[in-house]
This record gives structure tokens, C-alpha cells and sequence, in this order.
């Protein structure tokens, strides 16, 4: 059983000096009124019934119960004085009464910052009781019959409730602003905080691809099937296949808008036992399916889809082991997803700027040292023709650089498109390229409805930049040829010039080499270069097994040129 520790009550001293000083002033005025020290018993009884709230402010009995002491005598309080001051004749019974009354705004006002409405009202309805009670009080006329004390208790029990009702709002206008972290810094501690937790991972990865994987391998003690995989989400209300297993390759399901268990799992988090395949094409007979959602908090994150082609393969004890597996691998496959968006906003917003400082500086200034030598060439005087000519080459080597920086700049900003899929964003760069460099590019496209990660895409993009690029500054080519290959998760990008061939002497190829290999291992895939015959390169980067001949895709063969 838990056990809490009790905190001792600390003593308020703003509390304590507002009850002095209060009960000082109503005192004071009590002699003022009546002239009598008698009547200032009932500054003693207000002080017993004030310790309470000044001893143990927070006890839920003893504290409430000070309050109604001290509103109860303060009413009744109100009636004696009022009557003793009436008596003597020193001023009226409404004046005497006003002497006790400000009293009554002490308890009130501490109900009411103790957010206690509903004690604020139970303790307003005392006071008017008691205040009846105090006006039947006195030797003479009763002060309840007096005008002047039936004004001086109605005015305080309407301040009482402006108090009790208004002290709430008025404690949050007056309270600051609580300071609200800059987005900046608090951003700043959250990957501080992630790039401490990626170190002390398990091989210090976050990558989506490996957990997928490494989460198959858990799953074939617990429940043995021929084919496996794991989705997660992507764009355009699509799923990407991660990590997939099995004898041979599985074109699966990966529309949520589908009738199947992998659309049911996504809606419901709950796991999905089907008698048929998840697979849009499947030749075999007799399948069981088992779909179960990766959830993380509310959200689902991602499915993993397990078949056997044995019946009744996944009864409730198998499915219970699976559960205990993804449980907890949900939660790593989503700090990895995380991890994957927060790198990607970080490389596409860095793009971005050095797009933006290229355009507005050195491409902007080489314009300028341009137009300059266009002013020098017309101001030449005649006979000048050797510094003609030197301006002439330095007109189009300036020409060349700007020609190239705007080129990087559509390398920068080029991204693959949510709808328009990998090939596309492919062909538009290679085709861009290829007119500025006169090349006559051939397209080649074998391309899957279904998308590959994100980041993957990305990344494939710009290892066929890379390899584009080569091939017009260095090769001398005269023929490009892309082809593009897309079945989740198998990718193969291939780029084939006809030019002189890769020069291991040259440093910025080198260079360009080690870009490519860094790049396609990050996503677990495979370079390759190798000669063309009789002449020229080619690039390929591969992603996973061969594919299937008979997955759906769409295909598409580009003419030459275009």
C-alpha cells in the first residue's frame, strides 16, 4: 500500500498580519462606536475562531469549520454593537453595526482564493442568518427594526458576494503570465535529450528499417509463418513496406481504404486473423493472415502482417506471443519514425537555405562581374582585339559558372513529390540536365504502385543526381540512360553514359563515389559500378532482393530524347 507523507502546516504570515491588522481596526472602531470595553468581547471570540485558519490553513475540517465560526460571530457581533451604540447615543445603529462588518470580508476572501464557491455562498447564508439573529439582540429597540442597520447589512452582504463570486477572476488577471519556453530552445533540449538516447541504444540506431527487421527475426520463435513484413504509414493515405520476409516476394496490400484485415487493424488497433492472403496477387490456397497494429499512445504507427499457408495458424495463445513481442517494439519503431521526420525536415530546411543563400549571393554577384565584362567588351577601343578575346572566354567561363550554379540550385530544391512518386522526380532532374548538357536521355520506368519509405526515396534521388551529374561534367557523353526500377521494398536506380569512362584520378569523383556509397548504405542498399561496352559507365544502386515478374506495377518506356 502506498504511503504518502504528510507536510506540517506552515504558518501564513500574510494571513496572520491581514487578521491583525483587521481585527485591530475593528476593535478600534467597536470602542469608537460604543464606548464600552465590554463589546470587545467579541473582538476575542473573532480572534479564537480565527486560529484555525491561521494554525492549519489547509486542514480540510478544522480550517472551513474557523471560517464559519468567524462569519457566524462576526453577524451576530454586528447586532450587539449596533444595539450598544444606539443605546449610548453616539452614533446610529447602522454606524455601529459598520464598525464589525468589514470583518466579514476576511473568511469570504480566503474561501474564495481557495477556489471554494460553493463554501463562499454556504458561508454569505450564515451571515445573514446570524445577522438577523444579532439584529433581534439589545435592551431597546431591536436594531433589525432600525433602516440604518438593515442597509449597513445589506451593503456588506452584497460586497461579501462580489468578493465570494468575482475573487477568482480577479486572482488570474492578476497573476503573470506564465513564461512560455522560446520553440527554439525547447527544441534545442528535446534533441539534446534524443541524441542521448540514440547513443545508448543497441548499436546506436534509429533507423526504421533495422528495428523492422531485427522485430522479424523476434517474431519467428513466437508464431513460424512462410511470409512476413512490416508497414508503416506514408503519404496519400498509403502504407510503405519496411522490412519484409519469406520464400519469395509479397506485392501486400497497402491501400487503408481497402476491404481487407490490414484496413481493419489500422481502424480498430486490434489484431486481424484472416483465412486469405494480404497480397493483391497470390497463387496458393489455403492462408492464414495474421495483421497486428503497432500502436504507440493512441496512434497506430505502423501493421505487422504475418501468413502461413497452413489453415488456423494463428490461434488466440499464438496471437497473445505476438502481442507481447510488438508491445514494446511499437514504441522503438516510433521514436525511429520520429527520428527519421526530424532529419528529414533538418536536410530538406538545409537544402533549402543553401538554395536561397546561393541564389541571393554568389549567383547574384557572378550576374553583376558579368554584365561588367559585357560594359568592358563595348567600351574596347578599336585595334584591341587580343583583349577581346580574353574578355570573350572569361564572358563564357562566367556564363559556364552561373549555368552550373543553377543547376545546383534545381539539384537543391528537387524532391520527390508525394504524388508523383520516384521515377518522376527522376526523369524531370535527368531531363533538366540532359538539355543543358545537349545529351539525348533515354527513360526507362518499372514502377510499383506501392512507395518506398520516404527518406528511401530521398535518398535514392540523390545518389541518381550524383550519378547524372558525373556523367555530364566529366564523361562527354553523348547518351544517358535511366533506368528505374520500384517494387517495395526491392528499388534499383541504374545511370549509363556512353562517354571516356569513370577516372580514378579524378579527386571530386572520388569524392562523388564516397557520397553514393555513404548514401546507399544509410538505407541498407548496394552500389555498383562497372564499365559499359564498348565505352562509358554505369551506376546502379540496389535496394533489397530481385523482384517478382508478376507484381502489379505500372510501366513506362521513354523514347530516346525524351
Amino acid at each position: 500500500m502506498p504511503t504518502s507523507a504528510s507536510t506540517p502546516a506552515r504558518v501564513q504570515p500574510l494571513a496572520v498580519a491581514a487578521r491583525i491588522v483587521m481585527l485591530a481596526l475593528v476593535g478600534a472602531l467597536t470602542l469608537i462606536a460604543t464606548q464600552d470595553l465590554a463589546e470587545l468581547r467579541w473582538i476575542a471570540l473573532l480572534a479564537i475562531a480565527a486560529l484555525p485558519a491561521l494554525l492549519t490553513p489547509d486542514h480540510r475540517i478544522a480550517a472551513p469549520l474557523g471560517r464559519f465560526a468567524e462569519v457566524t460571530i462576526t453577524g451576530l457581533a454586528a447586532g450587539s454593537v449596533a444595539a450598544a451604540a444606539d443605546l449610548t447615543g453616539t452614533v446610529d445603529a447602522g454606524f455601529g453595526a459598520e464598525a464589525v462588518l468589514p470583518y466579514l470580508a476576511v473568511p469570504l476572501l480566503t474561501a474564495a482564493l481557495r477556489r471554494r464557491p460553493t463554501e463562499g455562498a454556504a458561508l454569505l447564508g450564515v451571515a445573514a442568518v446570524s445577522m438577523v439573529a444579532g439584529g433581534l439582540m439589545g435592551g431597546g429597540v431591536p436594531p433589525i427594526t432600525q433602516p440604518g442597520y438593515l442597509a449597513a447589512c445589506g451593503q456588506w452582504l452584497v460586497l461579501g458576494a462580489i468578493v465570494t463570486f468575482a475573487a477568482d477572476t480577479m486572482r488570474q488577471l492578476m497573476q503573470p503570465a506564465e513564461q512560455q519556453p522560446q520553440p527554439y530552445a525547447e527544441a534545442t533540449r528535446l534533441l539534446t535529450q534524443l541524441r542521448s538516447v540514440a547513443r545508448s541504444l543497441p548499436g546506436a540506431t534509429l533507423d526504421p528499417g533495422g528495428i523492422s527487421e531485427h522485430l522479424l527475426e523476434e517474431l519467428r520463435a513466437t508464431a513460424p509463418g512462410n511470409r512476413a513484413a512490416v508497414l508503416s504509414a506514408s503519404g496519400g493515405g498509403r502504407l510503405v513496406v519496411l522490412a519484409q520476409t519469406g520464400a519469395e516476394r509479397v506485392d501486400w496490400e497497402v491501400t487503408l481504404d481497402a476491404d481487407s484485415a490490414i484496413a481493419d487493424a489500422w481502424a480498430s488497433q486490434q489484431p486481424q486473423v484472416a483465412s486469405r492472403s494480404q497480397a493483391r496477387t497470390h497463387a496458393g490456397a489455403e492462408v492464414s493472415s495474421l495483421v497486428v497494429p503497432l500502436v504507440a499512445g493512441v496512434r497506430t504507427i505502423g501493421l505487422v502482417i504475418l501468413e502461413s499457408d497452413v489453415p488456423q495458424a494463428y490461434p488466440p495463445g499464438v496471437v497473445s506471443g505476438v502481442l507481447e513481442v510488438t508491445g514494446p517494439a511499437a514504441l522503438r519503431l516510433e521514436a525511429a519514425l520520429l527520428f527519421d521526420d526530424v532529419r528529414s525536415l533538418a536536410t530538406n530546411e538545409e537544402r533549402q537555405r543553401l538554395a536561397r543563400e546561393i541564389h541571393d549571393g554568389v549567383a547574384q554577384e557572378l550576374v553583376m562581374v558579368g554584365y561588367g565584362i559585357d560594359n568592358a567588351q563595348a567600351t574596347l577601343p578599336e585595334g584591341a582585339e587580343e583583349a577581346a578575346e580574353e574578355l570573350r572566354i572569361l564572358r563564357g567561363e562566367v556564363t559556364r559558372v552561373i549555368t552550373e550554379l543553377r543547376l545546383s540550385l534545381f539539384e537543391l530544391r528537387s524532391e520527390v513529390d508525394r504524388n508523383g512518386g520516384l521515377a518522376a522526380a527522376i526523369a524531370e532532374y535527368a531531363r533538366t540536365l540532359g538539355t543543358s548538357a545537349g545529351l539525348r536521355v533515354h527513360f526507362t520506368f518499372d514502377e510499383s504502385t506501392a512507395r518506398l519509405p520516404a527518406a528511401t526515396e530521398a535518398e535514392l534521388l540523390r545518389i541518381a543526381q550524383e550519378a547524372i551529374t558525373n556523367a555530364r561534367k566529366h564523361a562527354g557523353a553523348s547518351n544517358l540512360w535511366v533506368t528505374c526500377t520500384v517494387d517495395p521494398p526491392y528499388a534499383e536506380i541504374e545511370v549509363t553514359d556512353d562517354g571516356k569512362g569513370f577516372a580514378d584520378d579524378r579527386p571530386d569523383g572520388r569524392y562523388g563515389l564516397a557520397i553514393m556509397a555513404e548514401r546507399a548504405e544509410r538505407i541498407r542498399g548496394r552500389l555498383e559500378i562497372r564499365p559499359r561496352h564498348p565505352s562509358g559507365t554505369t551506376v546502379a544502386v540496389k535496394l533489397g532482393t530481385s523482384t517478382r515478374r508478376d507484381s502489379v506495377r505500372d510501366s513506362v518506356s521513354a523514347p530516346e530524347g525524351e
